[in-house]
């Protein structure tokens, strides 16, 4: 019996053309391991291709060893000496036995992220580059991003002739890489840039490895960048035979350097290529699948596919369309119980999906307080998370200070010169006299002396009093701005990573929501009370691994996961698709929006569930939305009940018709409490603002912006909070121009123009 025979038709075409270039557009739920893997069976067993003359690529190494295992068990003797390995280690394997032929010794040393921040650190420091000025995290995006496009050292320096602030990114890239080749070392994105650079350089060296891989198999294809397109390319050049697997559809990789290109144009670059198209889906009801169709179908820059199922057409989509996000995840929750108490679903059997990290906070609490067992997947709980803790242990030492592992786990955050010594001492002194570690902080210089390191814990005891002497006399979402102002919090989160600033920033808007819902519910709100009910929500967010728990996680992290019941939240323009994708004037954003929509609807199997709210609290203000544009792209005849179209899209009324929408759905029990948005707007509009610009920079928005300032190195410039000052420098950069300011009082700042708002003077 072949090893096709288990396969339906299109698979077994896909298995069974083996010549030639072959694309093969893997659907969702379609298989491609199975065809994969029996794909190769296939060459070896009955057409009598030597597996040493087979070269399988995947992106993880757990993907790599399941195929392994899998051909393994169809195959048997032989097996092994097929080459599946992951892009990185099929790189490296090369590289051992060739790089001296580019000058460096075959036993290189592999620097891993911290490897490479400290090597940029000291290049920094070599070229007196100032990292407040240039956080070493930009130079190392940069370079990342040139080697993953092949730019070469001596190509970006001619590309920014003429940029000062380009030709300083070319600089260090070049004294970078200098530095990695003294110390024979390669970084990770190395490994397949010089390996391109080796056979492009070595003719030879490349036609070794085409006599040895005469069928080259792909997978995950539509993931690939630049780099791997061209390595690949070079590999399969003399013989031609080549398979590729993916989907075009679940390219939502873009922001690591993926280009959906590589998948589209795959018979541009082989004109003679073979396309089977993989639709029949073995995971989800017809239902489903209808949504996702109709859904990616409005993108243009697609490959045109259907997916089907014999499964049947099974439930309707259910819709909640609730006022808030308190009451959206309250009738979340209270699905998820029924379904367990009438024994349709276990805990496990559930997901909910979402767009940003910031929404698992409410979806979490509400789980945790019904006592439904819940698990974050692909990070941590909410009050779990860095900046959450930070602010959190700020608010637990100004509201008793007994918490020693709060104290001293703000004490040097941000930093305040406050070194690991100081703190040893301070504790030891404690720990002989019975006192806590704050007191010891307030009797500083009576336990260390008159010096710098007392001063430093004086400054750090002075704020947390001044802290305390408001309590009672402004609100606690007050508390809370006053402490990311004071600290320069969200300074010190730039600094650190550009790149995550947005996101965590957000968290700590999320806080700041969650402190104005408590204050509205309660009757006499203390620092205490509120401190006192995220500690009954963080004790039950140490879950089993091998308990029944409903997972939490972002659309990102579901990708090529699948669970009986999903549920996708927050499913409003401006949230999802978000307001930087809509306002893109790359039409590329919004679709890459959508694959992402579409790989949440087709992780369920049996039954979906989206969700929207009216009204959401997004930095302490309440903001109205309305309805995803990938709501109104499903069909009516899908849905339980029928959807409002009127406040989809670019509605974003307060006033919409709540009876256009019908859904079965128990009454709410405990029905949030209304919120004032003109209570909230006031103390949160600084955290809009901030909020907003994080957004418009992270995704290069041209609103505002970007517009060049009005002021220069040497001008005179009004901060709101820091004062007068003098321009040091004004840089653009991809997402905003960076201005330095030696402030008269408040010392030397870097910051965004879209948020300093500096006034000319």
């Amino acid at each position: 019996m072949s090893v096709l025979e288990v396969l339906n038709d299109k698979q077994k075409e896909a298995a069974s053309i083996i010549e030639g270039p072959v694309l093969i557009l893997a659907g969702a739920g379609s298989g491609k391991t199975r065809v994969l893997t029996n794909r190769t069976a296939y060459m070896i067993d009955e057409i009598g291709i030597s597996p040493w003359n087979i070269l399988a690529i995947t992106f993880t190494n757990k993907a790599a060893d399941e195929m392994r295992e899998r051909i393994r068990a169809l195959v048997g003797h032989g097996s092994e000496s097929i080459w599946v390995a992951t892009f990185h280690s099929t790189c490296v394997r090369i590289l051992r036995r060739h790089i001296d032929l580019m000058g460096y010794d075959n036993s290189f040393t592999i620097y891993d992220t911290d490897d490479s921040k400290s090597v940029m650190r000291e290049v920094l420091k070599r070229l007196q580059i100032n990292p407040k000025e240039y956080p070493e995290k930009r130079f190392l995006n940069h370079i990342s991003n040139c080697k993953n496009e092949l730019i070469t050292p001596e190509d970006d320096a001619a590309e920014a002739e003429g940029d000062l602030a380009d030709e300083l990114f070319a600089k260090v890239y070049k004294e970078y890489q200098n530095s990695l080749r003294k110390n024979n070392a390669l970084d990770f994105d190395d490994l397949l840039m010089k390996t391109v650079e080796l056979f492009k350089k070595h003719p030879e060296v490349l036609e070794n490895y085409q006599k040895r891989f005469m069928y080259i198999m792909v997978d995950e294809y539509q993931d690939t960048n630049t780099a791997q397109f061209e390595f690949v390319r070079l590999l399969a050049a003399a013989h031609r035979n080549i398979c590729v697997v993916g989907d075009d559809d679940q390219s939502i990789y873009r922001f690591r350097g993926a280009n959906i290109r590589n998948i589209l144009d795959f018979e541009k670059v082989y004109p003679e290529a073979k396309v089977i198209k993989l639709e029949q889906n073995y995971r989800s009801t017809q239902t489903v699948l209808d949504a996702a169709n109709a859904v990616i179908s409005n993108n243009s820059g697609r490959k045109d596919k259907s997916l089907w199922t014999d499964k049947g057409q099974g439930d309707r989509i259910r819709f909640i369309y609730a006022d808030t996000a308190d009451e959206e995840a309250e009738l979340i929750v209270d699905r998820i119980c029924r379904d367990k108490r009438a024994g349709k679903y276990a805990y496990r059997d559930n997901a909910v999906l979402y767009r940003t990290n910031a929404q698992s906070r409410i979806l979490e609490k509400y789980l945790l307080n019904a006592g439904v067992p819940c698990c974050v997947v692909g990070g941590v709980g909410f009050y779990s998370r860095r900046e959450i803790k930070d602010i959190l242990a700020y608010l637990k030492t100004i509201d008793n200070g007994k918490d020693d592992l709060a104290v001293k786990r703000i004490i040097n955050v941000p930093k305040r010169g406050i070194g690991a010594t100081t703190v040893n001492k301070l504790s030891e002194y404690g720990e002989q006299n019975g006192l806590d570690f704050y007191e010891c902080c307030v009797r500083a210089e009576e336990i260390l002396g008159h010096g710098r390191a007392a001063e430093k814990i004086t400054e750090f005891t002075s704020l947390i009093g001044l802290f305390k002497s408001k309590l009672g006399l402004i609100s606690l979402e007050q508390l809370a701005e006053d402490i990311i102002d004071r600290t320069d919090y969200e300074e010190m989160l730039i600094e650190e990573d550009e790149d995550e600033a947005q996101e965590r920033m957000a968290n700590v808007g999320e806080l700041v929501s969650a402190i104005v819902s408590y204050e509205e519910k309660t009757q006499e709100p203390t620092l205490s009370g509120f401190l006192e009910e995220v500690a009954l929500v963080s004790d039950l967010d140490n879950v089993d691994e091998d308990a029944d728990e409903v997972l939490l996680m972002t659309l990102h992290s579901a990708k090529g996961l699948e669970f009986p019941n999903v549920y996708l939240a927050g499913m409003e323009d401006g949230l999802f698709p978000g307001y930087a994708s809509i306002s893109s004037a790359d039409p590329e954003e919004l679709e890459e929006e959508r694959r992402l929509c579409y790989v949440g609807i087709t992780r369920a199997m049996e039954h979906l569930c989206m969700s929207a709210a009216k009204s959401r609290m997004i930095w302490g203000q309440t903001q109205y939305y309305g309805l995803s544009r990938f709501v109104s792209e499903i069909p009516d005849e899908l849905f339980e009940g029928r959807v409002a179209r009127s406040a989809s899209s670019s509605e974003n009324s307060m006033d919409r018709d709540k009876g256009a929408l019908t859904f079965a759905a128990p009454p709410v029990r405990v029905r949030p409490v209304a919120v004032s948005p003109q209570k909230r707007a006031a103390a949160a509009k600084p955290f809009i603002a901030k909020a907003a610009a994080f957004t418009d920079l992270k995704k290069g928005s041209d609103i505002g912006s970007m517009q060049e300032p009005d002021y220069g190195p040497g001008d005179r410039v009004s901060h709101m909070k820091f004062g007068a000052g003098t321009v040091v420098s004004v840089i653009k950069a991809p997402r905003d121009y960076e201005v330095t300011v030696d402030f008269d009082t408040a010392g030397t700042k870097k910051m965004f123009a879209a948020f300093a708002k500096l006034r000319k003077i």
